[in-house]
């Protein structure tokens, strides 16, 4: 069934059940996301997709919501356009975003200030390497549960990996902290193409930022392939 609603004082006639975010994307308007994948579960944990729906005292996001019918909603109200900018600068206080291109183009689109919250605590973590695909930086994990989902009943089914802890402690690791290859991870590497942040990342890209050569690098595979 066909519903009508207003979007940005623009009559939209949409099939009925999808998200203010897919109607936005389908008529040519920009919501930022950071969370949200098209090959996982939208569970609105960033925030940054939120726009104003008239009556609704709290801001909506739009990658859950759904087009309802004499709808009116506003994608970049000044309510809209605070909310996302002190978002991105909760975010970029709390940890490393120097490898999050998107997220950096948003914060200049929005006149997001780094320096916000200068006395907010940082995430820290020491760069997990323990398998021979991918190494884990999480001091620049935002949580955004990609990795998560995918590893689970999104994509793989493997369920190597899980949040832990709570509150600002908590973060994105394996059942009782195991190394990668003590888990039920496959190296499928699926985690590693959703993540937005670089907290996954390849092992050569890694290994060739550090300064190792390609032909290091194949020395070093090399002896691991012997080893095994």
């Amino acid at each position: 069934m066909a519903i009508s609603f207003m979007m940005d004082g623009k009559e939209v006639v949409v099939e009925e059940g999808k998200t203010l975010l897919e109607v936005a994307r389908e008529n040519g308007v920009d919501i930022p996301t950071i969370c949200f994948h098209e090959a996982t579960t939208a569970n609105a944990l960033c925030r940054i997709c939120v726009v104003e729906v008239e009556g609704m005292r709290m801001l909506q996001p739009a990658c859950i919501v759904r087009a309802a019918n004499q709808m009116k909603v506003q994608t970049r109200s000044e309510k809209v356009i605070r909310a996302r900018k002190t978002i991105l600068e909760m975010l970029v206080s709390t940890m490393d975003l120097s490898e999050a291109p998107e997220i950096q183009k948003m914060m200049k689109e929005y006149g997001a200030d780094s320096n916000r919250f200068p006395n907010a605590e940082r995430r820290e973590s020491a760069i997990k390497d323990d398998n021979p695909m991918f190494v884990r930086d999480y001091s620049k994990c935002l949580l955004c549960w990609r990795c998560v989902q995918v590893c689970a009943d999104d994509a793989q089914y493997t369920f190597a990996i899980n949040f832990e802890g709570r509150g600002f402690e908590t973060q994105i690791g394996t059942f009782f902290d195991s190394p990668i290859p003590e888990t039920s991870c496959v190296l499928c590497g699926q985690c590693v193409a959703v993540c937005p942040t670089g907290a996954l990342k390849p092992k050569r890209e890694f290994l060739l930022e550090q300064g190792m050569s390609p032909q290091e690098i194949g020395i070093l595979n090399s002896g691991r392939k012997k080893r095994k």
